[in-house]
């Protein structure tokens, strides 16, 4: 009720600004942002920038207003910072300060012009000889204008978030530096950065369920994408080497504080290379990463101090169960039967579906993966539950396949491809079966694809990077919405 009454009070100024004119001007020229004024004038003091007419032009958000009669001071943000301004009814005229008085209110844009000034606490201050209201802001800010508390209104209105919690500013220009040193990692490696298709006739690439929307023209069904792999291995086929792409995901799923239906991923390719060649370079890449975002390859993870070594440690998931049960790593493990005989002994159930290589991974990921917090290479993944990756040549039953993990989270997953189209399509017949017992995540047969395996992929290694948590990670969050600028969220109760 009370923010109805002050959007009131709030219109009615509005339409004080009508009557007088312009409303929403579109003509007044800044000529610095705060950060440049604070950097350029640090060390100047208070008789020197008397004696040194230094003029300015600044705008921004008010985030304070306080009158002092005929004197007042307001603070404004800018894409930089903050400044302070002091305005003088002598000096800007009794109309214009009336004007500043009665119309302006906090969460105005405004408009200030004028020379430097250090008051008598130091503090570096525009000294305004014209003011302006550029946009009235009709909504009432948040009680504490320097910090939004509220979670759901955070994630629903980030305009609002951002505008006055610069934690949360932070975090997203952290995520876009975080961004910039991917693309400067792989460039430097020679890789070279592609685009393929959202939208696909076939989907694949990755084992989910994925949305469907309608062409109409066309009149068929398409998919957004689940994984740009299978596009990008083409392109390996046809002779770029090296190649990346980071852009956006689809999957049908739950929301959680690690998955939105909507998120970004990066996929990089890399032929002539295994699966072991990319656990070095990941390895490489994450401590570069800290080091560039953090300061230190040592960094604090909610109630975890994670170290990133130069050295990556890894364990074969059959190892790690094992390990999980406390007991030998035997080959009886690759026995349905026992693997049954251990779920039991922790209240496991398994449905009668499942298979040797889904059982195990039930496992890992009930037991294992919670206690990965120091970085972790997970390897030999089942064959089962990897359909484009290559199978080991020591053991059919599993592939040359690693999962990243830290904190507990899943952060990349790569292996070495599988460019035999013979098994490819042996594989994708296999997930078939699954589609039809009901698996809604199961890929589906993409015959282009076989054809183009069979003009030849190099051996090539490829990986997947969560880019979303790789942020959460580098940036001390524990919920994806707190990384994603406007995260899906339930539609808003009535």
């Amino acid at each position: 009720m009370q923010d109805r009454k002050e959007t009131t009070v709030r219109r009615r100024k509005l339409d004080s600004l009508r009557e007088d004119g312009e409303a929403y001007p579109n003509d007044f020229k800044r000529q610095h942002v705060a950060a440049e004024l604070q950097q350029a004038f640090s060390a100047a003091s208070q008789e020197e920038l008397a004696s040194n007419s230094h003029e300015t032009a600044v705008a921004g958000r008010v985030l304070l207003k306080r009158e002092l009669g005929k004197a007042s001071f307001l603070t404004i943000k800018d894409r930089s910072g903050k400044i302070q301004c002091y305005l003088r009814q002598d000096s800007l005229g009794a109309e214009t300060y009336e004007q500043f008085v009665n119309l302006c209110d906090i969460g105005d844009i405004v408009g200030v012009r004028g020379h430097l000034m250090r008051t008598q606490k130091g503090e570096l201050t525009v000294h305004g000889s014209d003011f302006r209201i550029l946009v009235k802001s009709l909504q009432p800010f948040p009680e504490k204008f320097h910090g939004l508390e509220d979670q759901e209104i955070r994630y629903r209105q980030r305009y609002v978030d951002v505008m006055v919690n610069d934690e949360s500013r932070r975090v997203f220009e952290k995520r876009s530096q975080i961004l910039q040193l991917l693309r400067h990692f792989f460039d430097s490696r020679g890789y070279m950065e592609v685009e393929t298709p959202m939208m696909h006739a076939i989907p694949g690439g990755a084992t989910a369920k994925p949305f469907i929307t309608r062409h109409n023209s066309l009149n068929m069904d398409l998919y957004l994408r689940v994984a740009p792999e299978l596009y990008l291995k083409r392109l390996v086929i046809g002779g770029w080497e090296r190649v990346y792409e980071i852009n956006r995901n689809f999957r049908n799923e739950g929301l959680s504080t690690r998955h939105n239906p909507e998120f970004t991923m990066l996929e990089f390719y890399q032929a002539y290379s295994t699966y072991e060649d990319l656990i070095k370079l990941t390895t490489t890449l994450m401590s570069e990463l800290a080091e560039q975002v953090l300061g230190a390859k040592d960094f604090s993870y909610g109630d975890h101090q994670i170290s990133l070594s130069d050295e990556p440690h890894a364990i074969r998931m059959i190892d790690s169960v094992a390990d999980a049960f406390g007991i030998p790593r035997t080959d009886r493990l690759y026995e349905k039967k026992y693997l049954q005989e251990l779920a039991a002994s922790r209240a496991i159930t398994f449905s009668q579906d499942m298979t040797w290589g889904t059982m195990l991974n039930e496992l890992f990921e009930s037991l294992v993966q919670p206690t990965l917090i120091q970085p972790t290479f997970v390897v030999e993944y089942p064959t089962e539950i990897s359909p484009l990756a290559k199978r080991s040549v020591n053991n059919e039953c599993v592939t040359d396949r690693f999962e990243y993990f830290i904190a507990g989270q899943e952060i990349a997953n790569g292996f070495s491809e599988l460019n035999d189209p013979d098994d490819q399509e042996s594989r994708f017949r296999s997930q078939v079966e699954q589609a039809k017992l009901g698996d809604e995540e199961a890929m589906r047969f993409d015959q282009d694809f076989i054809t183009a395996l069979q003009y030849g992929l190099p051996p090539t290694a490829g990986e997947g990077i969560g880019i979303d948590r790789l942020v959460m990670l580098l940036t001390n969050r524990t919920s994806i919405r707190d990384v994603l600028l406007f995260p899906q969220l339930r539609p808003k109760a009535q």
